[in-house]
């Protein structure tokens, strides 16, 4: 592979497969020979969910072909497939015309089709060199690692990517920041012969300069004939990078354009376009005092973001991948470390040096990973309830078993938790159910602010209407809410406000009315907007 330089974006992109929808293309005498990587009626469920139904999508070498969706549209279940992590339901993956079934990963890695995630898959304890060639080390008498051989290839692929002023051979790897790690993992594959290379989100964590030295080594690699699988929810990267644009929602392909024939509101409709089910319940209620106030939050993911919830009100988060909604969630509970701006219960702002200083402030947290971040799985319902509220269930400190067990009834009864009993193991219960234990923790505390994130991923639709019914049930006695959510039907049938962050930043607030979905992803999507856009209806 010769110097990595920046090359533009070609003209002459090939169109897409044909057979896939909204096809406005003639095929060319190139798209003539097999693709290097195809899927063929691929279809993919995990349970009742249907993550890919039906999916014709063919990756060709040398093009960028951008993958494009809603968070759960099926990209990353679909990436997985062509990489041998899962195996689909049915139809069928060919390699260069060839039928495939990969059994594993290794399967597909040695055809030369690679995946590099979000977070790559390095030794964090070995060395740039021992991480490049795993595998591949050359021996002196047979015995002895050849050091001097491992260190100049590694130095020799380095400079390949214009790194070797930056990086040596023995640097430890878990050292390496975000984008030094991809570009460890793309070097990776190319030792072993890469055809196809797919990119999940690879810019989530980096800065604008460490995006455009992946960007060029994007495009190097295009232009050496290796087809690129390229997943982003950031259209200007799409537009600038991609020769073919693919729409998958809802688990389907529902449109494949090449991107100079594929306008951008185009593409953010392909998106959206689906009807809002009707599952939510909001009830009578009514907004009054400002509860939750957060004035010029800064942390080290989240820049400068002030807004308010009141009383009876439920605040919809919305944001892509990487937008600092988590973070800023985590920052107002006391978990991140704030470095500049206040929060402010009820007028009253807090002192937040840990989550026990917001949950005296009568703050609650439902954070999105509820089996690593909220819940002991092991043990009880019973106990898990309870866990935030030891000045209750205590006297003299001693737990009060019949108190405990008074509590742990209440909200199980109220939040409809089905579980054999109180003293299941919670590991044992439905993701619903688990969710509503998590959320009877916090309102046994009483909470005046009750903050959601992703409080309905992997659950099923009767579970989520249950969670929504109560969302609803909440702030109707006066509690106030901030949601997050990466479902924007989710968000637009639940809020009543929704704020819209971008690169740390608020970029948008939007009344109920004034919301859509496109024009949300529209916002979620607008980097360089430079101050928060105001919409509400008259």
């Amino acid at each position: 592979m010769s110097q990595i330089g920046a090359t533009g974006r070609r003209g002459d992109a090939p169109p897409g497969e044909s057979g896939a929808l909204d096809q406005t293309n003639k095929p060319s005498v190139r798209e003539a020979a097999a693709p290097a990587l195809a899927a063929v009626g691929v279809s993919k469920h995990f349970g009742v969910v249907r993550a890919l139904d039906d999916v014709t999508l063919a990756v060709r070498s040398g093009e960028i072909l951008a993958l494009v969706g809603e968070n759960g549209a099926g990209k990353s279940t679909l990436v997985r497939i062509f990489e041998g992590v899962y195996r689909p339901d049915q139809g069928a993956l060919t390699a260069g015309g060839a039928p495939q079934a990969f059994r594993s990963p290794s399967d597909a890695h040695a055809l030369g089709i690679r995946v590099i995630h979000q977070e790559p898959d390095i030794v964090p304890d070995l060395s740039i060199a021992e991480n490049l060639f795993l595998g591949d080390f050359r021996r002196i008498h047979g015995v002895f690692l050849d050091r001097a051989d491992l260190a100049r290839r590694t130095r020799q692929m380095l400079a390949e990517f214009g790194l070797e002023k930056d990086l040596g051979p023995w640097i430890r790897a878990g050292d390496l920041g975000p984008a030094q790690r991809q570009l460890m993992e793309i070097m990776r594959a190319l030792r072993g012969g890469l055809r196809v290379l797919a990119l999940d989100e690879p810019t989530s964590s980096l800065t604008e300069e460490e995006a455009q030295r992946l960007f060029r080594v994007v495009r190097r690699l295009r232009d050496d004939g290796v087809g690129i699988v390229y997943i982003s929810h950031r259209m200007r990267e799409v537009r600038d990078l991609a020769d073919r644009v693919a729409v998958l929602r809802d688990g389907r392909l529902v449109a494949e354009r090449r991107t100079a024939e594929f306008p951008e509101s185009e593409i953010v409709q392909a998106m959206v376009g689906r009807p809002i089910a009707d599952l939510y319940e909001r009830g009578a209620r009514r907004r009054g005092e400002a509860v939750l106030s957060v004035r010029g939050l800064t942390t080290k993911r989240v820049r400068d973001v002030s807004f308010d919830v009141h009383s009876g009100e439920v605040v919809g988060l919305a944001g892509l991948v990487g937008a600092g909604r988590s973070e800023l969630a985590e920052a107002i509970f006391g978990h991140d470390r704030m470095l500049a701006g206040s929060v402010a219960v009820r007028g009253r702002t807090i002192r937040l040096r840990s989550p026990a200083d917001a949950i005296a402030a009568g703050i609650g947290f439902a954070p999105e990973d509820r089996k690593s971040q909220a819940l002991l799985l092991m043990r009880s319902v019973k106990d898990n309830i309870s866990l935030a509220v030891p000045d209750l269930i205590s006297r003299f400190d001693f737990v009060d078993p019949g108190a405990e067990r008074r509590i742990a009834t209440e909200f199980a009864d109220r939040l409809r938790i089905r579980t054999p009993s109180l003293d299941a193991a919670v590991s044992n219960l439905s993701g619903g159910n688990q969710q509503k234990v998590v959320l009877g923790r916090w309102l046994a505390r009483r909470p005046k602010v009750l903050i959601l994130d992703e409080p309905t991923r992997g659950i099923d639709v009767g579970a989520k209407a249950e969670i929504y019914r109560l969302i609803a049930e909440l702030a109707g006695e006066g509690i106030a809410l901030l949601v997050i959510s990466s479902e924007m039907p989710e968000l637009l049938g639940m809020a009543d406000r929704i704020l819209v962050m971008a690169g740390g930043r608020l970029v948008a607030e939007l009344d109920r009315e004034a919301a859509n979905e496109e024009r949300i992803l529209s916002l979620a999507m607008a980097e360089n907007l430079t101050r928060t856009e105001t919409v509400r209806t008259p």
